[in-house]
């Protein structure tokens, strides 16, 4: 590769890429929403039985109704359930088997964070897992919350679908069998085929214990082995993140191939953009549903050129080199900026490089992907869901313009639905700036900067833009060990991800209990051009009056000062 040119392969990397995203996301939009309906598909009714006994063990009856108080209750309670069983499982793990390497307890700062992390589907990691964790920790605790955190995104998703559709209705489903549907029918079967293609290229599954080797020099060096695969192909698919080895996807043993490259970028992204499909067919408006799609893809596009340009235009200082610092030299520059935007686009938080070695506007539009609140495709339907909440101030603002009561899909959008959508956008943000603040102003949270200059204000507010947006992806400079990030980005997490759901559900059911409005002469079209340009502006609108100045005095200046022969 010449510097800042790309060369036909790259090219033909990209288009190929997204080309099997578009072209993907029917088929798969059509299996999920089949699955949240109640159908598995046909080749998948072998396991109607299974489902069946796993309602009757837990003493589940699927067709109960649940208002959205309950079935926010119910989410919470399960949630809590899976936080109180992770970190007890990391606390006296050094009691438990398969524990090969004699792992002891995980300290309870970290149990705590890690099981947050995990329950929440942020998959922040303060902890190395080949270097503290046995492989059931990893397996019976990482490996599970990876499937159920996903699956409750289906969820939430799927109420809130069933918000719009109904009419003058008290229930939005069951969430015992959205949650089981999702993960017998979505997430096991796709997880278990890319296993085994990840195995076939090289990730180890593995109950061995470590390996000892002899380097040429003489020294004695520790392979660590384990079931790597499962868990790598769930932490993609399932938007998680959260690595088998603490380096995530950069590890050889993770990530072995180009292949295996471009195959964990395509499956980051492949559910979540099937999940804006999927809620088209749910409520009947798939034209919508492509057009919200169609603005997702723009604004990925968008990003991911820009970074481009960023990573591949000359450095000042270093004339047409091509800069490789932090990025594997057997993917090169183009795979690593597509996985760095596919990650934080889709609240996945999965690195293959080193985002604080990226050019600062290449680092900046992976912190800015977050800072949009993870609605460009974002997690498995929690995307879906906060993209809904932003279309909500979207038609909001058509109303006001045009002085009539909004609505969106035939529901009339009135003040609480209006506050819901608002609190569900801005929660995050208010996690962020306070999370900023904190660590400027605290000095464990000064001593945790690894850089001075504008880089130290990006690598922070990367830290929270993550945590609080449930991304999980580190800028890779800051020792986020101290209590300010443990307990601090805890909080932020549960922020990030229960401040949108709760608000979210809330909206589900009082549309629900709505009566449908037909469309008159002065209902805004939710599937045209005029449309994806309104929400696109109101996107743009919402970080701009949000995150511009924080961003400006960052990756920006920094990127400025780069132009002036100036590095941090």
């Amino acid at each position: 590769m010449v510097a800042g040119v790309m060369n036909v392969a790259d090219f033909a990397y990209l288009v190929l890429f997204l080309s099997l995203l578009v072209v993907a996301s029917g088929p798969l939009g059509f299996w999920i929403a089949g699955v949240l309906r109640g159908g598995p598909p046909v080749f998948l009714r072998w396991l109607v039985p299974v489902e069946c006994a796993i309602y009757r063990l837990a003493g589940i009856a699927p067709a109960t109704e649940m208002g959205w108080r309950v079935y926010a209750g119910t989410l919470l309670v399960f949630h809590l359930l899976g936080f109180i069983a992770l970190v007890a499982m990391q606390l006296v793990q050094g009691h438990l088997p398969l524990n090969p390497q004699h792992f002891g307890a995980v300290p309870l700062g970290v149990a705590v964070n890690t099981a947050v992390s995990f329950v929440t589907n942020t998959n922040w990691q303060a902890y190395s897992g080949e270097a503290s964790l046995g492989y059931l920790t990893q397996m019976g605790g990482l490996g599970v919350q990876n499937f159920l955190s996903a699956a409750v995104g289906f969820a939430v998703m799927a109420a809130l679908a069933r918000g719009l559709v109904r009419k003058s209705a008290a229930g939005l489903g069951n969430f015992w069998a959205d949650l089981v549907r999702s993960t017998l029918y979505v997430l096991l079967p796709l997880s278990l085929v890319l296993a085994v293609v990840l195995v076939a290229q090289g990730v180890p599954m593995s109950f061995a214990p470590y390996a000892t080797a002899t380097t040429l020099a003489g020294a004695e060096q520790v392979i660590p082995l384990g079931p790597a695969a499962s868990q790598i192909a769930i932490k993609q698919l399932g938007t998680n993140g959260g690595g088998f080895y603490g380096v995530n996807s950069a590890h050889p043993f993770e990530n072995p191939t180009p292949f295996s490259n471009f195959l964990q970028t395509f499956a980051i992204l492949a559910l979540p953009g099937a999940c804006v499909l999927a809620f088209g067919r749910l409520v009947g408006a798939r034209r919508h549903a492509w057009v919200v799609y169609g603005v997702m893809l723009v604004f990925f596009v968008a990003a991911l050129g820009l970074s481009l340009w960023a990573e591949l235009t000359p450095h000042p200082q270093l004339g047409a080199a091509v800069v490789m610092e932090g990025k594997e030299v057997r993917f090169g520059v183009v795979p690593s900026v597509l996985w760095a935007n596919a990650t934080t686009v889709a609240s996945n938080g999965s690195v293959n490089a080193m985002h604080s070695s990226f050019a600062p506007l290449a680092g900046g539009v992976a912190l800015f992907n977050m800072l949009l609140g993870e609605i460009i495709f974002g997690g498995i339907g929690s995307g879906l869901y906060g993209m809904v909440a932003m279309i909500v101030l979207a038609v909001f603002l058509a109303g006001l313009m045009v002085g009539r009561t909004p609505e969106y899909l035939g529901k009339k959008i009135e003040a609480f639905e209006v506050k819901m959508a608002a609190v569900a956008v801005l929660v995050p943000c208010v996690a962020v700036l306070f999370g900023c603040a904190a660590s400027f102003l605290t000095e464990g949270g000064r001593a945790a900067v690894g850089n001075g200059g504008p880089h130290a204000l990006t690598e922070v507010l990367y830290a929270w833009g993550s945590m609080a947006n449930n991304n999980g992806s580190a800028f890779g400079s800051l020792t986020a060990t101290g209590d300010l990030y443990t307990w601090g980005g805890a909080c932020a997490m549960l922020v990030g991800r229960f401040g949108v759901i709760l608000p979210v559900l809330a909206l589900a059911g009082s549309l629900a209990a709505k009566k449908a409005v037909p469309p008159s002469s002065g209902t805004l079209p939710t599937d045209g051009a005029l449309f994806a340009a309104l929400l696109g502006g109101t996107i743009l609108i919402v970080a701009a009056l949000t995150h511009f100045p924080s961003l400006a005095l960052g990756p920006v200046l920094e990127h400025l000062l780069l132009g002036a022969g100036r590095t941090f």
